[in-house]
């Protein structure tokens, strides 16, 4: 069995994938709880992730995920890993990190600070002594910065995946499930384009296998319509040539972009409902699967349009809506069991497909509530 854990932190992103080989995936990390604040309902991630590791007697992630730097993805980082570019982010009970990923938007950035530049200098140090580190990154887009670096590409270049690939590392047969990267996107390749985190930012689908089933899930960063939009074009385009592209953009599971920001779906954000952009629409609509979920990392889903800040109603009324019409669920993760005791949402991949349920206490197991519709579809 595989298990997903996305966290209720506001807006803001953590999920945690364990594996059922016990391999450990971590996709961001946002430690944004005030301790100080007893109304503060947002979970305690380091005790959370400290207990599943000490669980699992190790103290270590297979892989750390940063889909970019926005405090929203990164908050408390340098003090829960260890870092190798610097002695001061190692020691004590820092967790090691195997294999960091980051789009190369993290490497390329200039003038960040704090929790920005040190992230971004582990990954240039990893980078530069050649292992501990995949970077996704469109064909040409590093040239410069590697020259300058005095890094030879073909010494590394078995470290950069370039989007429309399959990140080495996970096995569909022995690890039960392979991510296929979506974006960064060669398109933006011009050395005199401005570099933008959300653009920029690493968007992938993992398609879990377990008993012959098969269950696709997108983990959507914080990325606009315009990148989801080209997200669809590109491999419907490539599907021309090979139609399984076309399950590239299929789900079961579909962490929503942006904390359900309108501006994830279309330019306009509606006066009810967003109506999406013809080929955001497609891809919830056509490739979603019967009994699929969507999950929000947001706060609750507000009533009306008094916070310019996502999450919007409108946004939220397309994806309640479209939850109706493939029999689904829309998930918001603080609202996740009710909006008074919210708890990170668990979901367990199995050979009956997908069933969500929640954490019972740190580190624990998931419980399922009830059997919950199934998702996923049975390779033969």
């Amino acid at each position: 069995m595989h298990k997903i854990t996305i966290y209720n932190l506001g807006n803001a992103d953590t999920s945690r994938i364990d594996l059922s080989n016990g391999r450990k995936v971590l996709i961001d990390y946002a430690d944004m709880r005030c301790d100080s604040d007893p109304k503060d309902k947002r979970v305690d991630l380091p005790v959370e992730l400290r207990a599943d590791l000490k669980n699992a007697n190790r103290d270590y992630y297979d892989v750390v995920a940063f889909t970019h730097l926005d405090e929203d993805h990164t908050c408390g980082a340098s003090s829960f890993f260890e870092l190798l570019h610097a002695e001061k982010y190692q020691g004590g009970n820092r967790i090691k990190i195997k294999e960091l990923w980051v789009p190369a938007a993290v490497l390329l950035e200039q003038g960040c600070e704090d929790e920005t530049r040190i992230l971004r200098q582990e990954a240039r140090y990893r980078l530069k002594n050649g292992k501990g580190i995949r970077v996704f990154s469109s064909p040409g887009l590093m040239d410069n910065w590697l020259s300058e670096q005095g890094i030879e590409k073909s010494d590394i270049a078995h470290l950069i995946t370039d989007a429309g690939n399959i990140a080495p590392g996970f096995d569909l047969g022995a690890d039960g499930v392979e991510f296929f990267i979506h974006s960064p996107f060669a398109s933006r390749t011009s050395d005199n384009q401005l570099l933008n985190r959300n653009s920029d930012a690493l968007t992938f689908q993992a398609t879990f296998q377990e008993g012959g089933q098969i269950t696709r899930m997108h983990f959507f960063s914080d990325i606009d319509y315009e990148v989801i939009k080209l997200i669809v074009q590109v491999t419907e385009y490539y599907a021309k040539s090979d139609p399984s592209r076309f399950d590239r953009l299929k789900w079961d599971l579909f962490k929503i972009a942006h904390h359900c920001s309108y501006k994830s779906l279309s330019l306009d954000k509606g006066k009810d409902k967003t109506v999406p952009d013809p080929d955001v629409k497609k891809l919830f609509e056509t490739y979603g699967e019967n009994r699929s979920r969507m999950i929000s990392t947001s706060w609750p889903i507000p009533n009306d349009d008094d916070d310019k800040q996502p999450p919007h109603r409108q946004a939220a009324n397309y994806y309640k809506e479209q939850a109706k019409n493939m029999n689904g669920q829309f998930l918001v993760t603080m609202e996740e069991p009710n909006i008074l005791h919210p708890e990170p949402i668990v979901i367990k991949i199995d050979r009956f497909g997908a069933s969500v349920g929640k954490a019972v206490t740190s580190g624990s197991a998931a419980a399922v509530n009830s059997p919950a519709p199934r998702a996923g579809k049975t390779i033969s």
